[in-house]
């Protein structure tokens, strides 16, 4: 099934911009956001979010596959 996707504008402290869900706990604290699209998995979402930030990863809570540390 298909998700929406966004990513965070702002960068973690590590320098990394996180791909979440809508429906994350996290994603309301989200308020520079970018919306990514509707993808089946996480990897596809994260490769699209490459294309604006290269140093994009999955949301260890709702993106755990796709979480790098």
């Amino acid at each position: 099934m298909k998700q929406k996707y966004y990513v965070n504008n702002n960068a973690q402290p590590k320098g990394d911009h996180e791909v979440h869900v809508i429906t994350c706990p996290y994603f309301s604290m989200m308020f520079n956001r970018t919306y990514l699209g509707e993808f089946e998995t996480c990897q596809e979402a994260v490769r699209e979010a490459k294309k604006r930030y290269q140093k994009s990863n999955g949301c260890l809570e709702c993106c755990k596959p796709c979480h790098t540390s």
